[in-house]
């Protein structure tokens, strides 16, 4: 593109200048590494190293590689795993690009498998479908391409429901994905592979897609962070580029400074995405500590009573909300003072639109259409029976709900809710029938609360909240207003801070 080499340099000297300003951390670390350490390192510290000439990239493949040699059996978050020898002989290329004094970006060296609905040149690609089960892309999508460019190798891809469709990670072509922390459960999804792999220490850095909660979810059953960033951080190429969707790429991280490492190499204006946001991705390389005190948030809770929860959800985010307020912080209960069933039919409606659209060519065939999961049909089927003025009133519905929504802004800073309905459930089950005894109408009903902040279009940024007295975790969503999706990371550091909960409740798996 046309803009590559000058971005690359910005990215260079910011990656630069963020090795400098760790100095102090990286002149008392070891300079020896033990192999078993090296999967246990934050991402920031691990490129710095790698940086540094104190870790090769080849003893960073090698200690990934054996690890999810020893994990991933007992979860499937990984798939489509790439042959040693050949991503061995790419770390040892990476290596000699570092002695002749080279560095790609902040990703080099990195293992990396990205979530199996971005196409990435050279491994096999299916979107969980077994209609793409033998595809084989030419080429990257724009993301992966910004990723490779920094320095990222391509060790496989990451567990997804089929299509991305459903907060439930499993599919035809490679089965289902087990939680982290319990694998009876769920993983969440549509990230759920990416998810698990960060909270098993299987990858330092993981990206996604969220549509209807897919960032969010899995990070919050897993006990990490994920982003749903604003429409155009992050930009996305593809056949229509004038009709946004609701769905967008984005990072997830075992910590939000991780996260933002990630998301470095992802955001930034391409001219092959002309409704991506201006700006240089570097500037996710800054600072992310701030003063938060005094910072107004508003607790949206369960939207007044319109949405369920299953028992024990609500209460461990409300006492995550103490959090908050030990940083300084001041909560209060908040409403959009708009009509949550109308919202929800809006997305209903603008989802047919938009995913039905995609998967109308399989549905056309007879022979592809018997392999499509039902929730891909049912998209299909719903968006056939919509005119162009049916769309037309779902946007304005949205726009009603989304100018609610915002107006709560005039009056607090961010807004928080859960990251999901319920704790993970059986890994077994489809999607939940029902919640607190309400009946869900559809496949996807169950992440309303989610949705309802998709519909916004503000960025959304998925937080550890805690576990139930099971051990299932749960994540809380840190709202702000649209393009301020640095402040939103801001303060999900300053309560990680607080917290801590990713470092001091590690997965079953590793803790044995």
């Amino acid at each position: 593109m046309d803009d590559q080499p000058d971005r690359r340099a910005v990215l260079q000297t910011s990656a630069a200048a963020m090795l400098a300003s760790s100095a102090p951390a990286l002149a008392a670390a070891p300079d020896i590494v033990k192999m078993p350490d090296i999967v246990n390192m934050d991402a920031r510290s691990l490129s710095e190293a790698i940086a540094a000439k104190k870790l090769s990239c080849a003893e960073v493949m090698t200690a990934y590689l054996d690890h999810i040699a020893a994990l991933n059996p007992k979860v499937n978050a990984i798939v489509a795993l790439q042959d040693r020898d050949g991503l061995m002989a790419q770390a040892r290329a990476h290596d000699a690009l570092l002695a002749k004094g080279q560095s790609m970006g902040v990703l080099h060296g990195f293992p990396h498998a990205v979530k199996d609905l971005q196409p990435v040149k050279g491994i096999i690609s299916t979107s969980g479908s077994p209609i793409l089960k033998d595809f084989v892309p030419s080429q990257d999508s724009l993301t992966v391409e910004r990723m490779r460019a920094a320095g990222a190798i391509f060790i496989g891809k990451t567990n997804a429901p089929e299509f991305g469709l459903g907060s439930h990670t499993y599919n035809s072509v490679y089965g289902a994905t087990h939680n982290a922390y319990d694998q009876g459960k769920s993983a969440g999804g549509s990230s759920g592979g990416a998810a698990v792999s960060l909270a098993l220490q299987m990858l330092p850095v993981a990206d996604g897609s969220d549509y209807g909660g897919s960032l969010r979810n899995p990070a919050g059953w897993n006990n990490v962070v994920g982003m749903r960033g604003s429409i155009g951080l992050v930009p996305v190429a593809g056949e229509d580029v004038w009709q946004p969707s609701m769905g967008v790429v984005g990072a997830m991280g075992r910590s939000v400074a991780d996260l933002a490492l990630l998301l470095s190499t992802q955001a930034g204006y391409d001219a092959r995405a002309p409704l991506s946001m201006d700006g240089s991705g570097a500037r996710f390389l800054g600072p992310l500590e701030s003063n938060v005190k005094g910072k107004r948030i508003g607790w949206l809770g369960d939207l007044g009573g319109a949405v369920p929860y299953e028992p024990g959800v609500l209460e461990l985010c409300r006492a995550a909300l103490k959090t908050f307020e030990s940083i300084g912080c001041t909560v209060e209960t908040a409403n959009p003072k708009a009509s949550v069933e109308d919202a929800w039919q809006s997305f209903v409606t603008l989802r047919q639109y938009q995913q039905g659209a995609a998967f109308r060519a399989y549905y056309a065939d007879p022979a592809k259409r018997a392999l499509l999961k039902p929730e891909a049909i049912y998209e299909v089927e719903g968006g056939l029976k919509l005119s162009a003025y049916d769309v037309t009133t779902a946007s304005i519905a949205r726009t009603r709900w989304s100018n609610a929504f915002h107006a709560l802004f005039a009056q607090y800073d961010y807004l928080v809710m859960p990251t999901a309905q319920l704790f993970a459930f059986d890994i077994n089950e489809h999607w939940p029938r029902a919640i607190a005894g309400k009946t869900m109408r559809t496949y996807h009903e169950w992440m309303m609360g989610v949705c309802m902040v998709t519909l916004t279009g503000c960025p959304s940024l998925a937080v550890p909240a805690g576990f139930s007295p099971s051990g299932q975790a749960m994540g809380i969503q840190i709202i702000g207003p649209v393009h301020h999706d640095m402040e939103c990371l801001k303060l999900g550091h300053a309560y990680e801070q607080a917290s801590n909960w990713t470092a001091k409740r590690p997965p079953p798996l590793l803790r044995g």
